[in-house]
């Protein structure tokens, strides 16, 4: 495993703490099931080898993965916010400039992100619960990229709302819209 799904620590240091086999009811699909703890934050990680010592087949949870719709430029930075929720000012000021990548790609690239956002509503592209959660992101990376003596420093589950909000937010405007392309493509094609 590359990252820890709960902390993304790079190369995570997984402690076995359990084993134990199952099977269907009528005796099949034998699997190996093991369970492991992250050295660094504790989070569980369970997955399952078809024998004792076979390569593990899926884990749980599973990594998450930025879609391929999403565009370079914004994908980059939603990985980097993902995999950094263990420096939550970084995963923020990230989450942020995914944000500010998505609504440029969107043809939003003038004046501020706070225009831009503003704009974004405006012309529909998002809702105004989307650009309230938005102007949140944008507001708590200022107060990270400007050291704001008022604002506390942000904890894990600070980061984690920002990357969820930019993932939620990269899913609306790019994953979703690919899907149903696809979709519609898939139904209008001629099957053979």
């Amino acid at each position: 495993m590359d990252r820890c799904p709960h902390c993304k620590i790079d190369r995570p240091s997984l402690r076995e703490i359990h084993s134990f086999p199952t099977s269907a009811s009528d005796g099949s699909r034998g699997r190996i099931w093991k369970t492991y703890a992250c050295e660094r934050c504790g989070g569980a990680v369970t997955g399952y080898a078809w024998s004792q010592g076979g390569d593990v087949m899926k884990t749980f949870p599973e990594s998450s993965v930025v879609d391929e719709s999403i565009p370079k430029k914004a994908k980059a930075f939603l990985n980097q916010a993902n995999n950094s929720l263990h420096a939550p000012s970084g995963a923020i000021m990230l989450s942020a400039s995914a944000v500010d990548s998505m609504l440029k790609e969107k043809g939003y690239k003038d004046g501020s992100l706070y225009s831009r956002i503003n704009l974004a509503v405006n012309d529909h592209l998002i809702t105004e619960n989307m650009a309230t959660w938005a102007h949140e992101v944008r507001l708590d990376a200022n107060d990270e990229r400007h050291a704001d003596d008022d604002a506390g420093l942000p904890n894990s589950n600070d980061a984690e709302k920002t990357v969820d909000f930019a993932l939620a937010l990269a899913e609306f405007l790019f994953v979703l819209p690919s899907k149903v392309k696809r979709g519609i493509k898939d139904a209008t094609e001629p099957s053979e």
